[in-house]
């Protein structure tokens, strides 16, 4: 009988994790999600899967390296999946040394430990990063969406770090020989995400009656991708050989403004709910433009072509589809949300 394939996932509790995690546990194999329970993580994600078989959780901050050594010693993994990081961009300017802690410090932490179990362990498969549009920096007046030869620009000190580590598993790869690729994704969106980003956000205020916050004159255009779309396509990269050291961006094909990904939310919930007595009222009343945050990017795209070729991958989802089945989660799981927000 062949055995189990092995994967260390970090991060797993989180949004993007628990998806990959989800979409891996349908495979005979067995899975140990690290994680340190930060503000955005929640275990409540990963309820219906957490009392299955070959599926194991501990509580653990990638940037303590004795615990992670310890963790490779005891597990030996086949595949690591890193997605363990500080995402949001607002928190990342009032304060970049978390970020540079988790995004860097956490990503060498875990390299070394590759790099040291690899010496004993010659099966290792692959470290796999996943990464973000957002080292590209700002696409406005590109003419062209980046590729995965493309040079980084970042503009926040979020991507910066996300820039740093991914600049590191290449490096680690070619002096360490360490097996690795690298997934660059657009926005995600879906059930599970943390209240603080646009979407939930959006929906959260709405259902509460308070503001729906738009920054500057909310014409930023980014690309929405599906996270069930996006841990399709991990699960794709890692188990292919092809992909070995290689790069890959993933995007969801939809873009649009925020201000009218804002409006399309209003209007469906508009449809799906009766939130106000008075017969005029629609939820677009309660959108407020705000004052714009410090060096923001107007524009996210990525060409996602080799993937699509390569790997014969495609999102399932379009804007519409995505968004409605989003929003019908929230509203389905109040109490999810809600303890979150609180």
């Amino acid at each position: 009988m062949r055995n189990k394939k092995k994967i260390l996932i970090t991060g797993g509790t989180g949004f993007i994790g628990s998806a990959i995690i989800r979409q891996l546990l349908k495979k005979n194999i067995s899975l140990l999600n690290l994680d340190c329970l930060s503000y955005a993580s929640n275990k409540k994600n990963l309820f219906d899967v957490e009392k299955r078989k070959g599926y194991k959780f501990l509580k653990v901050d990638i940037s303590n390296k004795k615990k992670l050594q310890k963790v490779f010693n005891l597990f030996k993994p086949d595949y690591v999946i890193n997605c363990a990081a500080e995402t949001h961009v607002d928190r990342s300017i009032l304060n970049a040394k978390k970020f540079i802690k988790s995004n860097i410090i956490g990503t060498y932490n875990l390299l070394e430990c590759t790099r040291e179990y690899l010496i004993k362990n010659k099966k290792f498969k692959r470290f796999h990063q996943i990464s973000t549009d957002e080292v590209f920096g700002d696409l406005y007046k590109v003419a062209k969406p980046p590729n995965e030869n493309s040079a980084y620009l970042p503009s926040s000190p979020y991507s910066a770090s996300k820039a740093s580590s991914d600049h590191l598993v290449t490096s680690w790869g070619r002096t360490y020989k360490i097996p690795y690729s690298i997934s660059i994704c657009t926005n995600n969106y879906g059930p599970h995400q943390f209240p603080e980003k646009l979407i939930p956000k959006t929906i959260i205020n709405a259902m509460k009656g308070k503001k729906i916050p738009i920054y500057g004159d909310g014409k930023q255009i980014r690309d929405w991708l599906f996270v069930e779309d996006h841990a399709r396509a991990i699960q794709k990269i890692i188990f292919s050989r092809k992909t070995k050291n290689n790069k890959f961006n993933i995007s969801g094909n939809n873009q649009i403004y925020n201000f009218n990904l804002v409006n399309m939310i209003c209007d469906y919930l508009n449809k799906k709910i009766k939130f106000n007595k008075s017969k005029n009222f629609k939820f677009q009343n309660l959108i407020k433009f705000v004052k714009d945050r410090p060096g923001h990017d107007r524009k996210y795209i990525l060409n996602s072509n080799k993937i699509r070729r390569q790997l014969n991958w495609k999102p399932n989802y379009n804007i519409n589809k995505g968004i409605e089945r989003t929003i019908d989660w929230y509203l389905e799981n109040l109490t999810w949300w809600d303890n979150k927000k609180s």
